[in-house]
């Protein structure tokens, strides 16, 4: 099934466009890869700066780590104060578009009002039941994750489910099949954890990780993909690497084989190794 075009920002995505980087800058201490924590005025525009020479196609600011086997969960108000000043420092110095990375409908009204045009809602607008009032108001473009509150099987078919109840928040919320990129949220269906944003799975996480991007094409559903696996769980797991920092040609492999199965966009903490990395795999997947 030939996916649709969709616009995050400015930026046309999926289609016959080519596959889009969206560059990782964590501003919480907490999160889990201590490399990519940017929290001060000169690491953030040092960073943007060296993203935007390496080719990146956005920039996903997060404020709260959201790994589902840390106790990460921040105030509001941190959250807000963190994105909104990694917002101010971007636009001063480049037109990148910015994704802003949040379940919580405050700091998603805050960042909209501050000209940020895309919203990547881990919980795919389930988290934050004023989320749909925002997006509604708003109009902003989404990346909508796999995302319940109820434990589910894990499989392929669960996934597509959970994506298409998010799909129905959307459509209520006003928002146009055309405004909209699914991520099928690798790493965040555990059988347990310390964090609040992942779903509850039967099965084996490893395996579940795995199939989907196996199988991207069965998630679709038309919509542009978005892959976010850098240094993630599951490359350890299979590589033996606790170390996060020993996970790169892991994320870079993972990666190229999520653009060969159909991924429109690769969310990552390393911009230069994935462009030069997804741009061999999209002419070898013609």
């Amino acid at each position: 099934m030939i996916n649709h075009v969709t616009k995050l920002g400015n930026v046309s995505v999926g289609g016959k466009n080519p596959v889009r980087i969206m560059g990782i800058l964590n501003t919480s201490p907490e999160s889990f890869f201590k490399k990519s924590i940017k929290t001060t005025k000169q690491q953030i525009t040092n960073t943007i700066r060296q993203m935007e020479i390496d080719g990146v196609d956005f920039i996903d600011v997060g404020g709260m780590s959201t790994a589902p086997y840390l106790s990460t969960i921040v105030s509001e108000k941190t959250e807000l104060q963190r994105i909104l000043n990694a917002i101010q420092i971007i636009q001063n110095i480049s037109n990148i578009p910015i994704s802003v990375d949040t379940c919580r409908a405050n700091v998603a009204k805050l960042a909209l009002q501050n000209g940020i045009e895309i919203i990547n809602d881990i919980s795919g607008l389930k988290y934050d039941l004023k989320m749909i009032d925002v997006i509604r108001d708003y109009s902003p473009s989404l990346i909508l994750c796999a995302y319940g509150k109820k434990p589910v099987i894990g499989n392929i078919i669960s996934t597509r489910n959970l994506l298409q109840d998010s799909l129905k928040i959307a459509k209520i919320a006003g928002i146009s099949s055309n405004q909209i990129v699914l991520d099928p949220a690798i790493g965040f269906f555990r059988k347990s954890g310390k964090g609040s944003f992942f779903t509850k799975i039967k099965s084996d996480w490893l395996q579940r990780d795995l199939s989907i991007i196996q199988n991207l094409k069965l998630i679709k559903q038309k919509y542009p993909i978005l892959i976010s696996v850098s240094n993630k769980s599951f490359i350890g797991k299979l590589l033996g690497k606790e170390n996060v920092s020993d996970r790169l040609f892991g994320s870079l492999a993972a990666e190229v084989v999520s653009v060969l199965n159909g991924a429109d966009i690769i969310r990552t903490h390393n911009v230069a190794e994935t462009k030069d990395a997804i741009t061999i795999a999209s002419r070898l997947s013609k």
